[in-house]
């Protein structure tokens, strides 16, 4: 059998990443920067008011108090987006709006709250440093500062940043399209009655939604059954779409290992056993000299785990980013479990935090056709190949779940 790590490691070798594309900024949400960004001009590009209030000499008002105001004539209004040139002189203030330009001359805001609040004289209560609810000019960016490196996931403020230094468009890797399949005749879709020996299918939709979780964009494209031609056609027909393909099912030794038998031999797939619990067999290749498929197990936690394990990875290095695991933690176990020797066991858990230390409970369930103890769990237990048991208060390594 393969490792974990040998398997990974093939699929990785095998991963290349996908083409930057020019797109624009919301078609560039949740996509990963081709490109470091650096900025035109300084933010804020000119000097501009805090607060609505009065832009003055600080040393005006440098005696104003509540029994003692400094009144001064107000010789204009500054709004928002004013293009006008204001300036004032000692002895006169102007009525300024926030985000307005200071005029020249003004080295202070007094906040409207500070002041009765007049438009031909105000009376000022309160004294104001010099630079007082002044945002400076570059005070946020300088011009030629990279605001964001290549490689980030641009979420909704790295969005906000581009637009605020006046980007329109830019150079991203594109969130992977994965396309899942699900094969097997006793599956039907859930809404529908199932008949005897059905079930509803599961996989299609938690492996879509997975792929969506870990960044892609998932397309579940429902139940294709177990006849060959179907199944070979109903992959070939998304080599055109697809970045990634995932299908469950029909990857084992039975009789009607469908997927198995039509894709053995086509393009660099390669199906094996590896040394991992639940979802020892795996299938993974190149079609069309491009497009990587994964060939899932049929159980749920099954194709839940190897999800998590091999494709999440895959997803990360498609879009450029190191194709790291999911989050791990050390965790002390709450009570004692059993592994089988030389397999890597994923058991599912309860994680938490108390007491400055991480406790994990194993879930009853761990048979990988318990659906309902992955749902209830938060995390999954990862015990290496060399170990067979671990007793309570035992550290063990504890990757989080989405």
């Amino acid at each position: 059998m393969k490792t974990v790590d040998e398997h990974l490691a093939d699929i990785l070798a095998a991963t290349k990443e996908l083409p930057p594309l020019e797109v624009t900024l919301l078609e560039a949400l949740h996509g990963v920067l081709a490109e470091p960004v650096t900025a035109p001009v300084d933010l804020p590009p000119f000097d501009n008011s805090a607060m609505d209030g009065y832009a003055v000499f600080a040393s005006d008002v440098a005696g104003a108090s509540e029994t003692s105001p400094v009144t001064l004539s107000v010789v204009g209004d500054i709004a928002a987006g004013d293009q006008e040139a204001y300036g004032i002189r000692a002895g006169l203030c102007a009525r300024i709006m926030t985000g307005a330009p200071v005029p020249a001359g003004a080295d202070a805001i007094v906040p409207v709250e500070w002041t009765d609040g007049g438009t031909a004289k105000v009376a000022i209560r309160r004294p104001a440093k010099v630079g007082n609810y002044i945002r400076r000019s570059g005070e946020d960016v300088t011009v030629g500062q990279t605001v964001l490196e290549s490689g980030t996931r641009l979420g909704a403020a790295q969005i906000g940043m581009l637009a605020a230094i006046g980007r329109a468009r830019v150079s991203v890797r594109p969130r992977p399209r994965v396309v899942v399949l699900s094969t097997g005749s006793e599956l039907v879709e859930p809404g529908t009655m199932v008949g005897p020996g059905q079930i509803w299918d599961a996989n299609g939709f938690a492996l879509t939604a997975a792929a969506t979780e870990a960044g892609g964009v998932g397309f579940r494209q429902g139940v294709i059954g177990d006849d060959p031609r179907q199944v070979l056609a109903g992959i070939e027909e998304q080599l055109g779409f697809a970045d990634l393909i995932i299908t469950s099912g029909g990857v084992s030794m039975g009789a009607r290992d469908v997927v198995k038998e039509v894709l053995s031999g086509l393009g660099t797939m390669k199906f094996d056993k590896v040394a991992m619990r639940p979802g020892k067999p795996q299938g993974f290749g190149l079609l069309d000299d491009r497009t990587p498929v994964f060939t899932l197990p049929g159980n749920p936690v099954s194709a839940f785990v190897s999800f998590q394990v091999f494709v999440r990875p895959a997803l990360r290095a498609l879009q450029g980013l190191p194709p790291d695991p999911l989050p791990t933690v050390v965790a002390h176990l709450s009570e004692p479990v059993t592994s089988p020797a030389g397999l890597r066991h994923y058991l599912r858990g309860a994680l938490e935090y108390r007491d400055g230390v991480y406790h994990v409970s194993p879930a009853e369930g761990q048979g990988s056709h318990q659906i309902f103890s992955l749902s209830s769990s938060n995390a999954l237990m990862v015990v290496g190949e060399d170990t067979t048991a671990l007793a309570a208060g035992d550290e063990v390594d504890v990757m989080r779940l989405p």
